[in-house]
């Protein structure tokens, strides 16, 4: 193996800018900042979610970053800022890194994601749990 993920998310953190999950409660207000959930729509049922935050399963995200592709979402194109997060930061870390590579700023990503969001006993709205 050329490159394990934990040189992958060294990588990554290296290049964008990471968040405490007090500090991204702090942009929750703010109308120029679009936090994005690349969780799987399983998690989003079972933990909850960010209130206003965009959806977007990581496996989707060059596709609808992307106004060329036909899968484009327009929120992409807003010239915002954007703050990443996941389960855990790394799926955050890559796909934020990614999205810088592939033009979009400011990006930023939630140190230690959805899971540190909940631990610092901050909002979260309640999933559909199922069963």
């Amino acid at each position: 193996m050329k490159k394990g993920y934990t040189e992958l998310l060294d990588e990554a953190n290296a290049v964008v800018e990471v968040v405490s999950p007090e500090e991204a409660a702090t942009l929750l207000d703010d109308t120029e900042t679009i936090f994005v959930d690349l969780r799987d729509p399983r998690e989003v049922e079972r933990e909850g979610r960010i209130s206003g935050a965009q959806h977007c399963p990581r496996g989707m995200l060059e596709f609808w970053i992307d106004p060329d592709s036909p899968y484009h979402k327009p929120f992409f194109s807003s010239g915002k800022n954007f703050v990443f997060f996941c389960a855990g930061g790394w799926r955050s870390a890559l796909a934020a890194k990614t999205a810088q590579e592939m033009g979009l700023e400011p990006v930023r990503h939630i140190l230690g994601g959805f899971t540190a969001w909940r631990a610092a006993g901050l909002p979260v709205e309640p999933g559909n749990k199922k069963g």
